[in-house]
């Protein structure tokens, strides 16, 4: 008795197993699509007027302009201390004069785009996620729609153009500042030559280096934009639904700015 009563109890439980990574999958796949179909729209109503040149200013001032401390005071440290790990790691093989070029190397490339992408996406793309999705649960976007206003239009469009145009311009002050730190920690704290530091960084520093992390910032920040805002729009269910839109939005844009580094410096590193 006891036997058949496992014996029905095993495939009932490989049934649920099976149900639930099927839903998952599923769900998943719809959610890719969802979002394929609103970045769609984006470019159909991006060139279609009229232009929303102010809303557009004005998420470029808040991505922008609003995020210019934090990503200085991460650009300084992250700096500061890849000149000192670079230092005490170079100075083994007595090649401590490398520290400019390699950090420099490390921010242009790689860090600063990166680090200015999850920065942008846990503040400016969590917001854009609660903003829009509190619109949408107090039911100011069905009011739009019923004023002939597309929301789309209207509350997407100037936030996805802000944060591409935005983030590679952080990206070159994140670098800037980083490259500052590095001078000030090598050249004054470690005692490296300031001659053989700018020598090095000549040599070995080169445009393609420079336009590989402005291309990647460009990416990442159309892709968080595009995140924030569309989990925005998928917000149901009040100010619980609103949370978990916003936390998507940052999980999803930080995850999806690791992702696509990989893709993109699989690609950039054999045309550039």
């Amino acid at each position: 008795m006891e036997q058949s009563i496992a014996s029905a109890r095993k495939p009932n439980f490989l049934k649920k197993i099976v149900q639930s990574f099927g839903s998952f999958v599923i769900d998943d796949i719809k959610g890719l699509g969802d979002f394929a179909l609103f970045t769609i729209k984006f470019f159909y109503w991006s060139v279609k007027p009229p232009f929303r040149v102010k809303l557009g200013f004005d998420q470029l001032f808040f991505i922008g302009n609003k995020s210019v401390f934090i990503v200085c005071l991460t650009g300084a440290f992250t700096g500061m201390v890849m000149a000192y790990q670079m230092y005490y790691g170079s100075k083994l093989i007595s090649m401590d004069t490398f520290v400019g070029p390699i950090v420099s190397m490390s921010l242009a490339r790689e860090l600063s785009p990166v680090l200015t992408g999850l920065i942008v996406a846990g503040r400016a793309g969590a917001a854009m996620a609660a903003q829009i999705g509190t619109m949408k649960v107090t039911e100011q976007i069905d009011a739009l729609e019923v004023m002939g206003v597309d929301a789309n239009q209207y509350l997407a469009v100037p936030r996805i153009l802000a944060g591409t145009i935005a983030l590679p311009i952080l990206t070159i002050i994140h670098g800037f500042v980083g490259n500052l730190g590095s001078y000030l920690i090598g050249t004054k704290v470690l005692g490296i030559d300031e001659v053989m530091y700018f020598s090095k960084l000549s040599q070995l520093m080169f445009l393609e280096d420079f336009f590989q992390g402005i291309i990647k910032a460009f990416f990442f920040g159309f892709i968080i934009a595009c995140i924030g805002t569309y989990h925005g729009f998928s917000v149901s269910g009040g100010a619980e639904g609103v949370g978990k839109g916003t936390n998507l939005a940052v999980v999803w844009g930080m995850i999806t700015v690791l992702v696509v580094d990989f893709f993109l410096t699989s690609f950039l590193v054999h045309i550039l």
